[in-house]
């Protein structure tokens, strides 16, 4: 990353006129926001610094305001209803996004923006598992984000280090062709999918990862938002990889039809009868369901390769649109 730094800072200062938007989704977090848009604001002064406000209690909002920022308040809770009001409202070359708990520093953000300004990278992802302050990960996160980026790299083939951090840079093909489902902190996740799955270049950089400042508090819940993270992998490996996901489920009910079937085949040869017929109509169902598996997992593949053809080409006009 060290050669791509120079690079930015020649791009973003002379020849050409690059948009940068720092975005900041935030809930309940007046005691952090200040310090995080003066911070912002100070190592990319050419950037607009936007604040995301979701429906916060306390005086985020007016904070954010009195230190710079462009205030959005999102009144749907939710992360994910957060990125998808700043993709959809803000107009930039190029994002940053970065939590407005002041647990990212300010000062590796040229770090992220450089590849993407090289166009070397669709999406850059700070990473925070080399570099963390020792409290920085509640019980059981680290844990949590190890078991994501396993379950991705064993569905999806792809592998990256720190798939749930909220650090990242997008260019604008990114923001544009991404179509935001998720509605809370599984964002991150969804977003990882998608770059993935779609082919788009991502990089990975470290960066120091802090711990919450006193008067700051997370509003990740373990258990309840882990599991909402791990069903968005299972759906979005049923909607990017559907042969592979009714292929599985086909499998699985052939052999329970073979095991259930060779019952009463095995009857009917020592007997010549057959004297548990529910046994014989659940292997003829699980069979059959097989069957149906296999037909859906090609149909949808089908669907999936046209709909995945129809993005890159929508995303390829974006780029095209760019460039003019």
């Amino acid at each position: 990353m060290q050669d791509n730094a120079p690079n930015f800072h020649r791009t973003i200062t002379m020849d050409t006129p690059v948009r940068v938007a720092v975005v900041v989704p935030c809930y309940n977090e007046a005691t952090t926001i200040a310090k995080v848009v003066t911070d912002f604001r100070a190592a990319l002064p050419d950037a607009t610094v936007h604040v995301f406000d979701n429906a916060s209690t306390d005086l985020t909002a007016a904070t954010a305001e009195a230190a710079g920022a462009r205030v959005t308040r999102v009144p749907m809770k939710g992360k994910g209803n957060v990125v998808r009001a700043m993709f959809r409202e803000v107009d930039a070359d190029i994002l940053l996004m970065v939590d407005g708990d002041d647990t990212y520093p300010a000062a590796h953000a040229r770090e992220l923006l450089a590849p993407v300004i090289a166009g070397s990278a669709d999406m850059v992802v700070g990473t925070r598992l080399e570099q963390h302050h020792d409290g920085a990960f509640r019980r059981f996160h680290g844990f949590g984000n190890r078991l994501v980026r396993g379950v991705i790299t064993r569905l999806f083939g792809y592998g990256i280090s720190d798939a749930l951090s909220g650090y990242r840079a997008f260019n604008r093909r990114f923001v544009r062709s991404m179509p935001v489902l998720s509605q809370g902190f599984e964002i991150e996740t969804e977003m990882t999918v998608f770059a993935l799955a779609n082919g788009m270049t991502v990089r990975e950089i470290p960066v120091p990862y802090g711990a919450r400042p006193v008067g700051s508090h997370s509003k990740l819940h373990t258990f309840r938002d882990g599991y909402r993270v791990l069903r968005t992998i299972a759906f979005l490996y049923k909607d990017y990889r559907p042969l592979r996901f009714f292929g599985w489920l086909a499998l699985l009910c052939l052999l329970g039809g073979m095991a259930a079937g060779s019952i009463v085949i095995g009857e009917f040869a020592t007997t010549g009868k057959v004297t548990h017929p529910s046994t014989a109509v659940l292997a003829a169902a699980l069979v059959l369901s097989a069957l149906l598996s296999v037909a859906t997992g090609l149909i949808l593949d089908t669907v999936n390769r046209r709909s995945q053809e129809l993005m890159r080409l929508l995303a390829d006009q974006v780029v095209h649109a760019i460039r003019k």
